[in-house]
């Protein structure tokens, strides 16, 4: 057999057939996670933090204090549950697979599911665009099949934000389950003077202020590695990241925010199923506030340089200049949180079907999309963008024989569409005009309808 590397653990895996490769200290012949193997060492325990490592039992009271695993003060700008939603009719809304319903119970639901899809005035456009600043990086051969898709996404909603106005120094960019803060990145990129210029090619250069400020605020609430964000130094220009959930957030109390005051732009590639519906309570307010919020606040004219479109427009609904978020994951959304209640509640729907619909929504790219994704079961707020083709619906709510498959893909869409309808419904209530696009081919990602949404233009 095989002896262990030196400087390694002498620990051998049988599962793995190998031994174990951790650093040991010196003078010793297993790491700490085999140290009960030395003679004379003290018992090891499953840390009461994190069960995932261990800890010598005489050692315990000292490790606690600074395991990684501890609960750690809370940033100024964590307010538990600020954004989540009134958990009336949750509580007690029994959770029922699609499996588990009878054949009368689906048609019904295909029913209704159909009669409040007439009511809708948006229609999904195509809009497949893109921007000249990550064209070298698309042409790299180097690239492979996925860092293509991913490049063409990002080439996409950067091409969306500069046609609806919006990308432009003299802003904070917000994104919303950053990731490794590769949107940001190339929002950064596109916004380098006096590259950027290509965005605008209407302005005469000498308009530009080349120390205007720029503000990108990372929002992740995962630990994640090899960031991006941390490379960029440049002058003028502010990276921040939070790691904190989306449910949890108070924007009006992030210094970087209430500091310069810049106005927000929000973005995020496949935020997936609540986590969209939380990002636009954190932006808007939810939906039981009036509606009575005065004129909607007017967008900028894209002739205008930004120090002149807002010198001090502080923090609020009001001074959101738009959005641009890639939709995902719509079996992971849950009622609570839903920013589309009272459009439900108009069509004489309820916490019930929309569940249902949820459900259903995955047939939409059932059998169509990878299985080895990273999106940890039963958690409907993911909010990572690292493998977009999130984890399809639970094999329980496999409905065979009910439909063919094109008409369940059919309805899949149809449950997406209505989900979205609530948020288009809840964005224009707030004073937005809104759309959804189509901003990818379904060969680079099968959850390609882009929302995207701008003040209205005052009448």
């Amino acid at each position: 057999m095989a002896s262990p590397l030196p400087g390694r653990c002498s620990f051998f895996l049988q599962k793995k057939k190998r031994f174990c490769k951790m650093i040991v200290a010196r003078g010793k012949l297993f790491c700490g996670e085999h140290a009960t193997m030395e003679e004379g060492s003290s018992r090891r325990i499953m840390c009461p933090l994190d069960p995932k490592h261990t800890v010598s039992e005489d050692k315990l009271d000292k490790h606690l204090k600074k395991c990684n695993s501890r609960e750690k003060p809370k940033p100024v700008y964590y307010v538990e549950n600020i954004n989540t939603g009134p958990a009336d009719g949750d509580e007690t809304l029994q959770q029922v697979s699609l499996s588990e319903r009878s054949r009368a119970e689906l048609q019904s639901l295909v029913d209704q599911l159909k009669t409040a899809v007439t009511v809708l005035q948006w229609d999904v456009e195509d809009s497949i665009l893109s921007h000249p600043v990550l064209q070298e990086e698309l042409n790299n051969p180097k690239n492979g099949d996925s860092a293509q898709k991913h490049l063409k996404q990002q080439s996409s909603l950067l091409g969306h934000l500069r046609a609806l106005g919006l990308l432009e120094r003299g802003r904070c960019f917000v994104e919303f389950g950053a990731g490794r803060g590769k949107l940001s990145h190339w929002i950064h990129e596109a916004l380098k003077t006096p590259d950027h210029l290509q965005t605008r090619p209407d302005q005469n250069r000498d308009q530009v202020d080349p120390c205007e400020d720029l503000q990108l605020l990372l929002v992740e609430r995962s630990s994640t590695r090899f960031k991006v964000d941390g490379k960029h130094q440049d002058a003028g220009v502010e990276f921040e990241r939070l790691q904190v959930d989306i449910q949890h957030l108070d924007l009006s109390k992030v210094q970087m925010l209430t500091q310069k005051k810049l106005p927000l732009v929000a973005v995020g590639k496949h935020l997936c199923g609540a986590a969209t519906d939380l990002a636009l309570r954190c932006l808007l307010g939810t939906p039981e506030l009036t509606e009575d919020t005065g004129p909607a606040p007017k967008r900028p004219r894209t002739s205008e340089p930004a120090a002149q479109q807002n010198p001090n427009p502080g923090l609020g609904p009001g001074h959101v200049l738009g959005l641009t978020v890639a939709l995902c994951c719509h079996h992971r959304c849950e009622w609570r949180h839903y920013v589309g209640q009272r459009f439900f509640e108009q069509q004489g729907l309820g916490a019930t079907e929309f569940s249902a619909f949820c459900r259903m929504s995955s047939w939409a790219t059932c059998g169509l999309r990878s299985t080895n994704q990273d999106t940890p079961p039963g958690d409907p707020t993911n909010q990572r963008e690292e493998d977009e083709e999130h984890e399809p619906a639970e094999e329980k709510d496999a409905v065979s024989g009910f439909l063919s498959v094109d008409e369940r893909q059919r309805v899949g869409r149809l449950c997406k569409r209505l989900i979205d309808g609530g948020r288009l419904h809840f964005l224009k209530t707030k004073g937005f005009d809104c759309k959804l696009s189509r901003y990818a081919d379904s060969h680079v990602t099968l959850e390609n309808v882009l929302l995207s949404a701008v003040p209205s233009s005052p009448s």
